[in-house]
């Protein structure tokens, strides 16, 4: 039996990613993920593999402002899109506000977590100040059509959308704290 490859080898695709402001044009088999174009043709390593499936949110990436599982997302269907990795966040030599929190609030203990919890965290933020509600915000009683207020970011709120992103050294507390300083 003549192995696939031989007979159909990998489809590939030209994509042009903007990574943290810079646009990589790049020929990537259909079936890479964001995660591994970042890692392996990007030497963009802050974001980590966790779990590969989308439950540990270690390799959260900002995709055009939004957080998103890149061990899950196709490179080939984010062609031209935005994406902002942990290393994209800083002014130069300024952290952005949330590593700073992170820094200041002991956000991290072994530091596997942190790049998606980062990336989430500013996520969250801006979900939050566009008044996305999660599952935990309370329902208004008048629901007329008027612009969504801001929502704010309790605790409980960030615990609920930091959800998705796991840490097992624990150290959500302080997690809950950095985010809190910066929602202000």
């Amino acid at each position: 039996m003549v192995p696939r490859t031989a007979q159909h080898p990998p489809a590939v695709s030209v994509v042009t990613l903007h990574v943290n402001g810079v646009p990589h044009r790049l020929t990537l088999d259909n079936r890479t993920t964001v995660l591994d174009a970042l890692r392996e043709h990007l030497q963009l390593t802050g974001s980590k593999k966790g779990c590969d499936h989308g439950q540990c949110g270690a390799c959260t990436v900002l995709i055009g402002g939004r957080r998103t599982n890149s061990c899950l997302k196709l490179a080939v269907s984010c062609d031209g899109a935005e994406i902002t990795t942990v290393e994209g966040l800083a002014d130069g030599e300024n952290p952005h506000p949330v590593q700073r929190a992170f820094l200041e609030r002991d956000g991290f203990q072994c530091g596997y977590c942190t790049p998606g919890q980062i990336c989430s965290a500013v996520g969250v933020l801006a979900e939050a100040a566009n008044g996305h509600p999660s599952h935990v915000t309370p329902v208004p009683q008048d629901s007329s059509e008027k612009a969504p207020e801001p929502v704010p970011l309790t605790p409980e709120e960030i615990r609920e959308r930091m959800s998705g992103n796991l840490c097992r050294c624990g150290a959500y507390a302080n997690i809950v704290a950095a985010v809190e300083d910066v929602a202000g």
